[in-house]
Order: C-alpha cells, then structure tokens, then sequence
C-alpha cells in the first residue's frame, strides 16, 4: 500500500503544475514597435487588453497619439495569446495573435479570415 504522504505530495505537485500551465502571458507595459515610429502602452482595460498610442513619430500613415487597440486574447495551446483586437478608429475587427517574452513581444494581426496577415515585433520602451 502507498504512503498517504506520497499521495500528498503527488496531488499538490499536479496542482502547483497545473496552476502555473494556466498562468497567462502579461505583455503589460510600454513597448516600441521595430520600425521606431510608434510607442504603446498595453494595459488591462476591465476584462481586455488595450494598447495605446503614446508616440508616434511619422503620422502621415493616419496613426496618432491615443488611438486604441482593444484586445479579447486567452491563452492558446502553444502558449501565446489569441483571439480578436479591435480598431475603434478604424471600426474594424482583426484577428490577433500575441507572443511575449521577458524583452520581446509580437504581434500578428489577420484580416480577411488570416488570408493576409502582418507581424509586428516590439522591444521594451522606457
């Protein structure tokens, strides 16, 4: 018969091991996008994720200070984030993925149905 103890120790391991699976990504923060034109923030905004414009450096591209990104992202199977992001200025809904890593974050953003699809990457920004 097995120890009671070994039966302890195995249920909270399965635990601890299952609640550190479920933690989510936290691309909180403020980011800068590869090409150097645009400063964001990305932030909880009640049960979503919002990025916002805090920089832009070349405007004529129609991006401005305070656009927002809202984002309905959960954690997928491969450990990034995915779902939809809305463009309230533009009123128009993409789907999104999201990788973060500790001094990295990308971002891929589809549009008709994933047939045209765009990555973006981001460095931490003081």
């Amino acid at each position: 018969m097995a120890n009671p103890v070994s039966y302890v120790l195995a249920a909270a391991l399965l635990f601890a091991t299952q609640a550190f699976a479920q933690q989510e990504p936290d691309p909180s923060g403020v980011w800068m996008r590869d090409d150097g034109n645009a400063r964001v923030r990305v932030a909880a905004c009640g049960t979503k994720i919002c990025a916002t414009n805090l920089w832009i450096g070349d405007t004529s591209g129609g991006e401005e200070v305070g656009d927002r990104l809202v984002m309905s992202l959960k954690p997928d199977a491969t450990g990034k984030l995915a779902g939809t992001a809305y463009d309230e200025k533009r009123d128009r809904t993409y789907g999104m993925t999201m990788t973060v890593a500790k001094d990295k974050l990308v971002t891929r953003g589809c549009v008709l149905g994933g047939i045209l699809c765009k990555n973006v990457s981001w460095k931490p920004s003081n």
